[in-house]
């Protein structure tokens, strides 16, 4: 058997669990407590050109991040290191999650992995997404 301490959010995270088993991504705090992993937030937006894919990652330097494309599946995933060098008998509060995140986002076929970009600047990923030629819209001509 496995300590693990108690969270007031306890109940709260196992209703969000049963809700996103149902309902798909159900974000609502942004720690697991029964995995102890943070979840960032994450925007995605659809043009005629792209998925675009937006992660909030304050604190987190980009080679601690790490992005895959893989059988139609966007993972993103890493680490926000804890400050160790803050001597503990002077903390009085730490509010900010800790430790390894991962993210994954089902995309639709049309998505041409093969020339995914991202960036990151200000603690933004920011992830380019286009889609295949074929599945961009395309203007008709009428005779």
């Amino acid at each position: 058997m496995t300590l693990r301490p108690w969270s007031p959010w306890h109940d709260l995270e196992n209703l969000q669990h049963q809700l996103s088993d149902i309902l798909g991504d159900v974000s609502l705090p942004v720690m697991d407590a029964r995995e102890g992993q943070w979840m960032p937030r994450v925007d995605v937006r659809e043009t005629d050109e792209a998925l675009l894919v937006q992660a909030e990652l304050p604190g987190v330097d980009k080679k601690d991040v790490t992005l895959e494309v893989k059988d139609g599946v966007l993972t993103l995933s890493g680490e926000r290191r804890y400050e160790k060098d803050v001597k503990e008998e002077h903390v009085h509060r730490v509010e900010r999650m800790y430790g390894h995140f991962s993210r994954s986002f089902n995309l639709p076929r049309n998505v041409d992995a093969a020339k995914v970009d991202a960036h990151m600047k200000d603690g933004v990923l920011q992830v380019r997404l286009p889609k295949l030629e074929s599945a961009k819209p395309k203007a008709i001509a009428i005779h």
